[in-house]
């Protein structure tokens, strides 16, 4: 019995540490736009607004995947624009605009890397988040896109052991209009891929649950 109990103790010591390496996102803060018509959006463009390459990338991919296995239609921007073009069209009003009409999007994920610490665009958790409110920017695409791209985070911003707080926009795509928006929180994540993957999931899976995002539609 002795000899039972020590090992049932040592697994659940084990399974105890696994458990706390693994990250935990939690959706902080959420806002919907009563103004805009709620139909779920089916073709979309995904835009990581980092500058790490990797990062980038990574985010795209992971938000990529989760939407594609609802059935959605996904462009990833770094496919839209790559890296090396990134200076000469991402910044572009005019570019950036048509490749969204081009491409028959009706709808644009945004994500941006925001720091609690420094970033008064940190709402806590027991404050109404209502971005559109508090800044005017927030309210169309090209508007939050052209206040925030500037300021992404450059490489070397990921690191162990830490918070990360992502903030995530909804667009449509052809009014530009906001529809939602929302904050997360990760908490201590091994890896980049493991902040990725993590966040992913749940940000797509709350998407689909309040019915913001659909199957692409099949007709021309």
């Amino acid at each position: 019995m002795k000899n039972y109990k020590t090992l049932s103790i040592s697994l659940l010591g084990i399974l105890f540490l696994l458990g706390s390496c693994a990250p935990s996102t939690d959706i902080t803060a959420t806002w919907n736009n009563p103004d805009v018509e709620d139909d779920a959006l089916g073709n979309i463009l995904v835009t990581a607004m980092v500058d790490d390459v990797s990062a980038r990338q990574n985010l795209e991919d992971e938000l990529a995947r989760e939407l594609m296995e609802r059935g959605i239609s996904v462009t990833k921007s770094i496919n839209l624009f790559p890296p090396s073009m990134r200076n000469e069209k991402m910044q572009d009003k005019e570019a950036l605009l048509n490749a969204i009409e081009e491409n028959n999007f009706d709808g644009v994920i945004t994500v941006a890397l925001i720091d609690k610490e420094t970033d008064t665009r940190y709402i806590p958790g027991n404050y109404a988040y209502s971005p559109v409110n508090t800044y005017g920017y927030y309210g169309n695409f090209w508007g939050y896109y052209n206040n925030w791209y500037p300021q992404v985070y450059n490489t070397g911003y990921y690191d162990v052991d830490k918070e990360y707080f992502l903030e995530t926009n909804l667009y449509n795509a052809e009014s530009e209009k906001l529809v939602w928006s929302a904050q997360s929180q990760t908490v201590n994540p091994e890896t980049l891929e493991n902040l990725t993957e993590d966040y992913s999931e749940k940000i797509v899976r709350y998407m689909e649950n309040e019915s913001l995002v659909g199957k692409a539609s099949t007709t021309p």
